[in-house]
């Protein structure tokens, strides 16, 4: 069975197949690097991360882009609220995403593009679209995209132009045409700081969002590539703008698939830092190990709403310790995936419908079942390198299991004795009492030595 991946674009299966034969060129929007990345960021990180480890297991060569949106209104707020450069911000803030990306064993991506790198290739697309009649100066001095004069905008989200005007509200001094044009490049404010301000043929001021993506997508992959993905919530308005800039200005599909990762949900509602209902990588993290984490991303389908609880955290934690166990009864015989197995077979029909994940999963605790009652190596081999299609099963199952009472895992548990050691260096004693008794509360209890500090799972009664 081949590929198939749903297309938002067409609201189908389809087969996939590269543009260019062997090669995938695939396009995710990454993060907007203004604060750490919470948990929503986390899902559509690793839900294309997945992708493309699956497109590698496949046979295919993949040129994976996700980029960075390092100049925004809120990165701007944001820096001056804390009185430090935009470049100071953006650059910690990258260095934080990294830290939690690869905490959760994803892969980076093989492009990293930051849109303050590509301001001159932004200008070429937006010159290019005036010269089409698709873009203009508003008296404020920005310039915009006119979404009526390009045919077949709302193709990607299904709105209509009637349904969009009808949502439209405009200020009187906004120098837009029509409500509905967005802006590619914003005019310089005197407010704002120096270093967001770059000299184009319209005077001085910096790139629109919209715009960042088109430039480094064309620009990194070509002006038509294979996959363009990102959460639910940039379908619209920012892909379909995507689109409508790209294709405006040079006449070719941008994409030719469309992929599109549900939301995580809190108590029903999308978890977003707008409501206010979010939680950090990290703050997940100090309770959660890394893995258990993935795990209980990947085990549902990327298109479907993901529902945030302790109670499905603490389910995937013991679900991975079945897998685990099972891995711990006899060393894993290393070998290629011999894809005619009956149990690998099952394992690539279902990543090959839509990159199945759940029935996938499924098929991973078939094979520990088997592992269970063979304890045949070859069989836990199997379950370790299929695991390894997902990023998971890779650690090492007696001290993911040691570190089972806690659910914290090994380096988490080490940080927090470090930081024990580090408050008894300066004799704060109320500190290095506190990190004690809450890893005790997590089933994690210390024995100090001469030789140093050691740790095991408390004794269950």
């Amino acid at each position: 069975m081949s590929l198939r991946i749903y297309n938002t674009l067409s609201r189908a299966l389809e087969a996939f197949s590269p543009i260019e034969p062997g090669h995938v060129r695939m396009y995710v929007c990454g993060m907007t690097v203004y604060d750490l990345c919470h948990l929503g960021h986390a899902r559509s990180m690793v839900a294309f991360d997945v992708v493309q480890r699956w497109l590698r297991a496949s046979g295919l060569r993949v040129t994976y882009v996700r980029n960075i949106t390092d100049i925004d209104d809120k990165i701007i707020r944001r820096a001056v609220e804390n009185g430090e450069t935009i470049r100071s911000l953006t650059d910690r803030m990258i260095d934080a995403l990294h830290q939690d990306a690869d905490a959760l064993g994803i892969e980076r991506p093989t492009f990293e593009p930051r849109a303050t790198e590509y301001v001159p290739q932004m200008l070429s697309l937006i010159g290019r679209l005036q010269d089409k009649g698709l873009a203009y100066q508003g008296s404020d001095g920005d310039v915009n995209f006119a979404v009526r004069k390009f045919p077949g905008y709302g193709k990607l989200s299904g709105k209509s132009l009637d349904e969009l005007q009808a949502g439209e509200r405009v200020a009187v001094q906004d120098g837009k045409q029509d409500p509905l044009d967005f802006v590619l490049w914003k005019s310089a404010k005197p407010s704002e700081p120096d270093e967001v301000k770059w000299s184009s043929p319209w005077g001085a001021g910096r790139p629109g969002w919209h715009i960042e993506c088109s430039a480094m997508g064309c620009e990194m992959l070509g002006e038509s590539f294979d996959i363009h993905g990102g959460g639910a919530d940039l379908q619209f308005p920012h892909h379909e703008n995507e689109i409508a800039q790209s294709e405006g200005a040079t006449g070719r599909p941008f994409a030719q698939l469309w992929m599109h990762n549900g939301f995580i949900n809190v108590d029903n509602e999308k978890m977003s830092k707008s409501l206010g209902n979010f939680f950090t990588i990290r703050d997940v993290l100090k309770e959660y190990d890394a893995e258990t984490v993935r795990f209980f991303v990947v085990r549902s389908h990327y298109r479907s709403p993901l529902n945030y609880s302790d109670v499905h955290l603490n389910d995937a934690r013991s679900a991975l310790k079945r897998l685990y166990t099972a891995l711990s009864l006899v060393a894993p015989a290393e070998s290629a995936i011999d894809w005619g197995n009956p149990f690998a077979a099952r394992f690539k029909a279902a990543m090959d419908e839509d990159f199945g994940t759940p029935e996938a999963v499924a098929v991973l605790f078939e094979l520990a079942a088997e592992v269970n009652r063979s304890k045949s190596a070859q069989t836990a081999g199997l379950l370790k390198s299929l695991g390894g299609c997902l990023g998971l099963l890779q650690g090492d199952p007696q001290a993911f299991l040691q570190a089972g009472a806690s659910g914290l895992d090994a380096a988490a548990i080490e940080a927090q004795i470090a930081a024990r050691a580090a408050a008894k260096a300066a004799k704060d004693w109320a500190e290095a009492d506190r990190i004690r008794k809450a890893l005790l509360e997590q089933g994690i209890v210390l024995k100090d030595s001469a030789a140093g500090t050691t740790w095991e799972a408390a004794a269950k009664g």
